[in-house]
């Protein structure tokens, strides 16, 4: 009784005092609509992540010169340390890694930027990548018109290339791309496929790309080689592990690696990649977090406002509570239900707001967010708790009024 004798105080005193409330109310409103967008956001952002490397195989893994996960901070030292300490990776090391029978296939991956022109038309600054022949098998997607490059054109470092939806609409309007020469950086190239890809979180599909055999983009294109990654599977039979610790046996033998000597590559497995990934979103979050925050202490700022101006014009009727038998733990019970039911009204209409636009969100672009259910207990726990510690400082002052007093105030 004293819950909903306090909530319908709390409620009157709200529609009475409509211009007092509305700061309260909103400033809460704010701070739980921000933890709610927030946490949908990056929900909805580790649930594509995770999506995508799902999709790259679950037994696939890396091979990197070094892997920096999460978020690092530096004036440039370290990095110096690791490429002195790590050596590139080579064409020479993925021949030898796809003899291994722990390997079922590898695919090496290198990107940079270059011109790219075709009759009247030229961009600047398109992604160029070097793959190997089964880069299909871990991209995803489909070479739907055309094809991809062969072994052969590989081994030969022929100048063909398959290009993206993207940059074929961009380059050849309404022609056929397919038997289109091009040039790469001033280097003519053949059109034989149009790539196109699996939906993606992060929209790679709208950049223009050519994708074109690694042997002749290491000859060709790139300016900076050794810049290259392996991306390896084990066949059925082999476990990850077991693969993972052939290629690194292999690769330190190849490397004249003494034991003990630390390994002078990265071996990077999907797990790895994921909890680098929740780290940085994890850090994300505690900043925007803290932000929200501020939007809490407005209201808590506004919930110390109007409970003081309540005690004051309810002094009279708190020294008749009191002198009808009301004990202060009463007294203060009821007006921490009023600063809490104030600050829960703003922290239902930001749970409106933040699903709204959650869901407006999810709408309007490729990301799939989505409102957890930790997030909501979050939301008005956080506003629970402001009404609570803010309201109990004139609570307290409500609790402490001498009865003869307060039956005097005017």
């Amino acid at each position: 009784m004293q819950i909903f004798e306090g909530v319908g105080i709390a409620l009157d005193s709200i529609r009475a005092n409509k211009g007092r409330a509305a700061l309260t109310i909103l400033g809460v409103s704010i701070g739980v609509a921000v933890v709610m967008v927030i946490a949908a956001m990056i929900t909805g952002l580790n649930r594509g992540v995770t999506d995508l490397v799902e999709q790259l195989g679950p037994r696939t893994f890396f091979v990197v010169r070094y892997f920096q996960g999460g978020i690092n901070i530096s004036d440039g030292s370290d990095r110096r340390e690791l490429r002195r300490r790590t050596r590139p990776l080579t064409l020479d090391e993925a021949e030898l890694l796809e003899e291994l029978d722990s390997v079922e296939f590898l695919v090496v991956r290198s990107e940079t930027r270059a011109s790219i022109e075709f009759q009247n038309v030229d961009l600047e600054s398109v992604n160029i990548a070097g793959r190997g022949t089964q880069w299909l098998r871990v991209s995803g997607g489909d070479v739907f018109s055309g094809r991809s490059f062969t072994e052969v054109e590989q081994q030969t470092r022929a100048r063909v290339a398959v290009v993206n939806e993207a940059l074929a609409e961009q380059l050849f309007s309404q022609l056929d791309p397919i038997g289109q020469r091009i040039k790469i950086r001033g280097m003519p190239y053949r059109v034989i496929g149009v790539y196109a890809p699996p939906p993606s979180l992060f929209g790679e599909g709208a950049t223009p790309q050519a994708i074109i055999p690694h042997g002749t983009y290491d000859r060709n294109v790139t300016r900076f080689r050794g810049r290259i990654a392996f991306m390896l599977a084990p066949p059925p039979h082999i476990t990850v592990r077991e693969a993972i610790d052939d290629v690194t046996g292999a690769l330190r033998s190849h490397r004249g690696l003494r034991p003990g000597q630390d390994n002078t590559f990265d071996v990077v497995t999907q797990d790895r990649l994921l909890e680098s990934w929740n780290g940085m979103t994890a850090v994300f979050f505690m900043v925007m977090l803290g932000l929200s925050s501020v939007g809490l202490l407005v209201g808590g700022v506004g919930v110390i406002a109007i409970m003081m101006i309540s005690v004051t014009e309810r002094t009279r009727e708190i020294g008749v509570r009191k002198a009808l038998g009301a004990t202060r733990r009463e007294i203060l019970w009821q007006f921490l239900v009023e600063a809490s039911t104030l600050t829960m009204v703003g922290g239902a209409i930001g749970m409106l707001l933040g699903g709204g636009l959650t869901l407006l969100a999810r709408a309007l672009t490729p990301l799939p967010a989505v409102v957890p259910l930790w997030s909501v207990v979050v939301a008005l726990g956080a506003s629970a708790f402001t009404g609570v510690g803010f309201g109990l400082l004139p609570a307290a002052r409500a609790a402490r009024l001498d009865p003869v007093e307060a039956l005097r105030y005017e």
